[in-house]
């Protein structure tokens, strides 16, 4: 029998999605199969790209400014959030049963501090930008120091945002604020969760709609004073493309999500958000997949960089297997290295 004001801190994680009506599934069932094995693919995926991205940007020094430290530490939290998914589908469908009360606030938790880090950096580089636009610079000449501390506070309220669950923001002692899509935390968590990425967005579209606008401004000023206009049309074309992208990608990933969990977080007991959940939380996680895309891959010297390293990685390979090949017919004391496929020799500096 369920008493109001009584804690439930013994109980099981069935319990409580008793309580809140959501099935939890004892055996494999074709939805979750597909569920996980997409989780998987799109987890390497993550993990992935966004280490070649943080590897580009550490090996390049022409990366190290302020930008590219934000794009590192989305790359960092893109990075985060694969291992906090990957961790969730080694920890989901019937294996959720066997999860302790604290195994399960710490999945929920990876998963809340890594996607919070995330889309605070997307709005810091959004501001970034905005900054840089505005002085007429490439990039934006903010001090080192700012923009670690910067990122320390993305990700200190990231950490907050995350840890709040587990020590206050849950419901185990008020089973009537369980939400449906996460039974042990409060409805009112999700409402500020959701309405708080609305918030980041709507900021988002503020400073980038200003940035378009100053950029045509400027560039239709300078038109009427030099003969430029396929350049102007150009520029502006580009600059709308791009706007598009970084707002589109953000609106696809996110808002399916956002939306249900504000639908859960206001207790909307006719919306029937248990049905796709799952998949929606999978688009979210893609975000980060798609954030190395839109805001790395995009830039042509960052793509150069990936070429060099991806080329690195398989000369690697390619001279290692021909160690082993050479090593194990060489007959004398010679440690010249042949490349099997054009024959020419390696020094040991190029290894």
């Amino acid at each position: 029998m369920v008493t109001m004001g009584q804690c439930y801190y013994n109980e099981t994680i069935g319990f409580f999605y008793n309580n809140s009506g959501k099935e939890l599934s004892s055996h494999w069932r074709p939805k979750d199969v597909v569920v996980v094995a997409l989780g998987l693919t799109v987890s390497v995926l993550v993990l992935l790209t966004n280490l070649l991205v943080i590897a580009a940007i550490a090996s390049n020094r022409r990366f190290h400014q302020p930008i590219y430290y934000l794009l590192g530490n989305l790359a960092a939290a893109d990075l985060f959030a694969g291992v906090a998914y990957l961790f969730l589908m080694f920890h989901t469908g019937p294996r959720t049963a066997r999860l302790s009360l604290q195994g399960w606030f710490l999945r929920q938790g990876l998963l809340d501090t890594s996607l919070t880090a995330s889309v605070a950096t997307l709005l810091a580089i959004a501001v970034e930008r905005h900054r840089s636009v505005m002085a007429v610079q490439l990039h934006s000449r903010l001090p080192r120091g700012r923009v670690i501390m910067l990122i320390v506070g993305v990700w200190v309220a990231a950490l907050g945002l995350g840890l709040l669950p587990a020590h206050s923001w849950h419901c185990l002692c008020a089973l009537d604020r369980c939400s449906r899509m996460a039974p042990l935390l409060s409805r009112s968590y999700l409402a500020v969760w959701a309405l708080s990425s609305l918030l980041v967005f709507l900021l988002m579209v503020a400073v980038y709609t200003r940035i378009f606008f100053y950029v045509r401004r400027r560039v239709q000023r300078m038109a009427e004073h030099v003969s430029c206009h396929p350049h102007y049309r150009e520029t502006t074309l580009s600059l709308v493309k791009t706007v598009v992208i970084i707002l589109g990608a953000f609106v696809v990933c996110w808002t399916p999500g956002q939306v249900v969990l504000l639908l859960d977080g206001l207790g909307c007991k006719s919306c029937n958000v248990l049905a796709v959940e799952k998949y929606f939380l999978l688009l979210a996680e893609a975000n980060s997949l798609v954030n190395a895309v839109v805001y790395s891959c995009r830039d042509a010297e960052m793509r150069r960089t990936f070429r060099h390293l991806l080329c690195c990685l398989c000369l690697r390979r390619s001279t290692h297997k021909s160690v082993r090949y050479t090593s194990s017919t060489q007959t004398g004391p010679s440690t010249r290295i042949m490349l099997p496929e054009n024959g020419h020799s390696l020094m040991d500096s190029t290894l």
